[in-house]
């Protein structure tokens, strides 16, 4: 006698499943979390382990707790981890990357019920939460490639909770480093009219900038995610590009004024943010459409957030609205089913 197993659709399955999709985006990271490491040594390597053990700390208890579902092996918390801690200044007090990290799993996951049910990208809700409680441990940036960033801590890295984090300017003053400061290339043209060489930005490896992870790295690791296609490449591709255009718009508009589309894109964490946390597979939309919509609102609220805002940066803002849009952009450009359209006309007749 034959039997016969019947089960629900989808017979067909893909083999990228959740695991396999977030343990290459970990390993796309590698590369990016090294070169930070290499900017700007032990204290950046002590942020990404201690923030990401955080984030990993916390999602073991909400799971225990029955509060989300989701597990450690499925490698999301790390993820959250390391890209929160990209998203921090490497001096940033331990102490904080640690409240950073639980407050991304426990308000950006936890409380929506774990992996898949998240409305908010959480390594950005946890970055929110820190601009908000420590706004100048948060500004506070520190330039690359400084001597001795391997063999001892930025001060401000091991500052005990609740008192005031050494200043980076005293810092470099102390070391007797003149000529630099803490100031984020945004910064400093946002608040002093000064920008940044091109390639500097491109590729972080100019000495004694203020900057993050080299947006040409992060790029070539996004593409190997496109091209494994574990990451959409419409959503980056939107973001970056909508900000060039409106940011190319508004230099010719008026040359002294407004910095160049490039320095627009790579003087901050726009790059990371396109290639890594807005394409986040649960908070991003899913229809084609939807990305592209998606993508063109982050780039141009990006723009008008750093021309317009208190603060030199705005992506974080940017996806942040671009999540909590995603529902309605999926709703207006979802795909029509195939006959639907005909019965609609006919019951209007």
């Amino acid at each position: 006698m034959t039997t016969v197993d019947i089960r629900s659709a989808p017979h067909i399955k893909a083999e990228n499943g959740v695991v396999k999709i977030m343990r290459h985006v970990v390993w796309s990271l590698l590369p990016v979390c090294a070169f930070y490491i290499y900017q700007y040594g032990i204290s950046a390597l002590a942020s990404l382990v201690v923030v990401t053990l955080a984030c990993l700390a916390a999602e073991s208890y909400f799971v225990r707790q029955g509060q989300q579902s989701g597990n450690l092996g499925d490698w999301s918390a790390t993820i959250t981890g390391l890209l929160l801690a990209l998203t921090l200044p490497p001096g940033f007090p331990l102490w904080m990357g640690v409240i950073a990290g639980v407050v991304a799993i426990a308000l950006g996951k936890a409380i929506f019920g774990g992996i898949g049910h998240n409305l908010f990208n959480p390594a950005l809700v946890g970055r929110a939460f820190v601009q908000a409680a420590f706004p100048v441990a948060i500004a506070a940036y520190t330039p690359s490639f400084l001597p001795g960033r391997f063999t001892e801590f930025i001060p401000s890295t091991l500052t005990l909770p609740f008192m005031a984090p050494t200043s980076v300017v005293a810092w470099l003053q102390a070391q007797q480093i003149d000529g630099l400061s803490g100031a984020t290339p945004l910064a400093r043209w946002k608040f002093e009219g000064v920008v940044a060489e091109g390639m500097d930005l491109l590729t972080s490896l100019s000495g004694h900038m203020a900057v993050g992870p080299s947006p040409l790295l992060i790029l070539l690791c996004g593409a190997y995610l496109a091209a494994r296609r574990f990451m959409d490449w419409r959503i980056p591709v939107a973001v970056l590009g909508s900000a060039a255009a409106l940011a190319a718009v508004l230099y010719a508009f008026d040359t002294q004024h407004y910095p160049s589309p490039f320095f627009m894109l790579f003087s901050g964490g726009l790059v990371l943010g396109a290639v890594y946390m807005a394409t986040d597979m649960v908070t991003s939309p899913v229809t084609p459409k939807g990305m592209w919509l998606y993508g063109a609102l982050i780039g141009v609220l990006t723009v008008i957030i750093r021309y317009s805002g208190g603060l030199p940066e705005g992506v974080m803002y940017a996806i942040l609205i671009g999540n909590a849009s995603t529902p309605l952009l999926e709703r207006i450009t979802q795909p029509v089913a195939f006959g639907t359209a005909v019965t609609k006309r006919e019951k209007n007749k």
